[in-house]
């Protein structure tokens, strides 16, 4: 099989798995990082396939949806790529790029790196700032029943993995726990410049948004 067979085939596996999936980890998140990656991937040393396949399939069991579980995911990638006949080699580099690429992974000591994980993790963060970074983080938090703003709850900046799991802080505050954070924490030079719009745009949004809260 090869490689558009694989990936067409990929693509109709993740739409079919992600069909009712919340809105911020639907198909549409999944694209968008797609399109990221090919694009980050045309400036980078990299195998192709391993970041198209890992974009595709990095959320196609995300931990945060199934109790925890941050084996699901590269579980079922494994499972999926087996069955269409993938080689060993490609899966194993797949399920490690997911297993790793989080942020909340990032908690964690280094365990695995490589130019393609470089890549989907832009690609990815990319996707969670900016624009459509803040229409998730307030979708996922209105999936969860959070608060938008509370005065009365700081944010964290030194929390520990499983306090950021299991947090249940106002939307607001993930901007400071992660979402504003994410710049500077780019791989590459293509994620790096990407990056800069978004989270400038972020900014904007947070200084209208306070406004909006406390008008002078």
């Amino acid at each position: 099989m090869n490689s558009t067979d694989i990936l067409d085939k990929t693509v109709a596996f993740v739409q079919e798995t992600l069909k009712n999936a919340e809105g911020g980890h639907d198909w549409w998140h999944i694209y968008r990082v797609w399109t990221n990656a090919k694009q980050i991937a045309k400036t980078e040393d990299c195998d192709v396939l391993v970041v198209e396949l890992a974009a595709l399939l990095h959320d196609i069991a995300d931990s945060k949806f199934h109790n925890g579980d941050e084996e699901i995911g590269p579980a079922t990638a494994g499972k999926f790529l087996t069955e269409i006949g993938v080689s060993a080699d490609v899966i194993v580099h797949v399920q490690q790029i997911i297993r790793y690429m989080s942020f909340k992974a990032s908690f964690d000591k280094a365990a695995f790196h490589s130019k393609e994980l470089a890549v989907v993790q832009d690609a990815d963060r990319l996707d969670a700032i900016g624009a459509i970074g803040i229409a998730r983080a307030f979708t996922y938090g209105g999936f969860k029943g959070r608060e938008i703003y509370n005065p009365h709850i700081q944010p964290k900046l030194n929390m520990t993995k499983d306090e950021y799991k299991n947090t249940t802080a106002p939307t607001i505050n993930h901007f400071y726990e992660k979402l504003l954070l994410l710049k500077d924490k780019m791989n590459t030079p293509t994620g790096r410049h990407l990056a800069q719009r978004r989270h400038t745009f972020m900014e904007a949004y947070l200084k209208e948004f306070y406004s909006e809260v406390a008008p002078q």
